[in-house]
């Protein structure tokens, strides 16, 4: 422990951002338990380090009690005994001694060099847990280290930069092969401090990478000038995405499309030949639901904001089409819309159907508002009985106080009258 042990120490801490005073706190108190384990003759010590030679020094500590208290020479001295080294000691005082061993150098580099490689670890888990935790809900590069199986799952370990990231089976897209040495983008899904490296979980089936991607794809997108309003998304199938522009003259599915289809290409290809359909989003739930179920034709759609819910009306050869197969283009439509879609083919959906279903609107529309009607006549008088009881209250207290007043002066009185007449 010498004057370049310190420079070295202060070299670690411009390098690793870690703070001296604790480092070196850190060090004497690793030093202290390791004289107490070593040179148990005296319990009661206190390690002091220069912090610029890095000398170090050992000392007992005693305190100073009376004769008749002495119970532990290792850990007491007596006044009269404290009072020839020092004739200003009292009851209470600590008398510090130098007991510092000869080879205590070798054990305290020792142990120092544990605790700066301890530190140094603490440091690097910090900084790695800070890094990405800034990345969280971001888009990261990655590299496959290794693959396991638990329980019958596969368990997926990405090395990015000084991390490493997991991707859990759920998070996979299915039948997409996790080469080991291959390089792939990830959407970091949650990132968690732990006991040792910080936990990073990744995600290729989460829409915010789709998102990601065309951020990262889309001049447009990343100017503000196209505006991604919603995404659905089953992974390694199909994906929706609704677009607005506020420019008018900057057509939002043209610009995610790019020339010649280039832009979005490059995110097809990132996600293993994925569909994607982007539509144009509409204040209008009705557009915005017809767009949503392209490439399939529709005929009208019926708004029910009662329930939000709608009923499309497609050509009998666009109902399949519409659908989609095993009802995925429905789904997909109405998580991306966040309505309630019902398809009907126009055979089925004749003016007695159409009549009845809007008469069924109507009533339910009536019903919702006698509904919200009802909601806020009950807030308000559920507000007035709340009120009532707040003013009864506040008088109860008022009333009380004057009784007390009253009774406090009537009381007062009382001992006044009892005193004149003892008088």
């Amino acid at each position: 422990m010498n004057t370049e042990f310190i420079q070295a120490l202060d070299e670690l801490v411009r390098d690793r951002g870690i703070d001296k005073d604790v480092l070196l706190e850190t060090i004497e108190q690793a030093l202290t338990s390791a004289y107490k384990k070593n040179f148990g003759s005296a319990q009661n010590v206190r390690i002091d380090m220069n912090r610029e030679t890095g000398d170090i020094k050992v000392y007992s500590q005693r305190v100073v009690v009376d004769e008749s208290d002495l119970y532990d020479n290792f850990l007491e001295i007596e006044l009269s005994e404290a009072r020839e080294i020092n004739p200003n000691y009292e009851l209470g005082d600590i008398i510090e001694h130098e007991v510092t061993p000869k080879d205590f150098g070798r054990i305290a580099a020792q142990t120092a060099k544990q605790i700066v490689v301890q530190k140094i670890r603490e440091a690097e888990r910090e900084m790695t847990y800070n890094e990405f935790l800034e990345k969280q809900d971001e888009l990261v590069t990655g590299e496959i280290s290794r693959t396991s199986s638990r329980d019958g799952k596969q368990i997926v370990f990405v090395q990015i930069g000084k991390g490493e990231g997991v991707l859990l089976q759920s998070e996979q897209i299915r039948n997409e092969d996790y080469k080991i040495g291959s390089n792939m983008k990830f959407y970091v899904l949650e990132v968690n401090r732990t006991n040792k490296n910080p936990q990073i979980l990744l995600s290729r089936t989460n829409a915010g990478l789709v998102k990601r991607l065309f951020e990262m794809e889309v001049p447009e997108i990343q100017e503000g000038i196209v505006h991604i309003k919603s995404i659905s998304r089953e992974a390694g199938s199909r994906t929706k995405m609704a677009v607005k522009s506020i420019d008018e003259n900057i057509d939002p599915i043209g610009a995610c499309v790019g020339t010649q289809g280039a832009r979005v290409r490059n995110i097809v290809d990132e996600l293993g030949d994925e569909k994607i359909d982007i539509v144009k989003y509409s204040d209008d739930p009705a557009t915005f639901i017809e767009a949503a179920l392209s490439p399939s034709k529709v005929t009208r759609v019926f708004i029910d904001e009662a329930n939000k819910s709608a009923i499309v009306i497609v050509p009998d050869y666009q109902l399949s089409l519409a659908i989609g197969k095993e009802g995925q283009n429905a789904r997909l439509a109405a998580r991306l819309t966040n309505w309630k879609i019902d398809i009907k083919p126009e055979s089925e959906f004749g003016p007695e159907e159409e009549a009845a279903l809007l008469e069924e609107i109507e009533k339910n529309k009536i019903a919702a508002e006698e509904e919200a009607k009802r909601l806020v006549e009950e807030a308000e008088l559920k507000a007035h009985e709340e009120a009532e009881i707040l003013a009864g209250q506040d008088e109860e207290d008022f009333e009380t106080g004057e009784t007390s007043e009253l009774e406090s002066e009537e009381s007062d009185l009382g001992e006044d009258v009892q005193e004149e007449i003892q008088d």
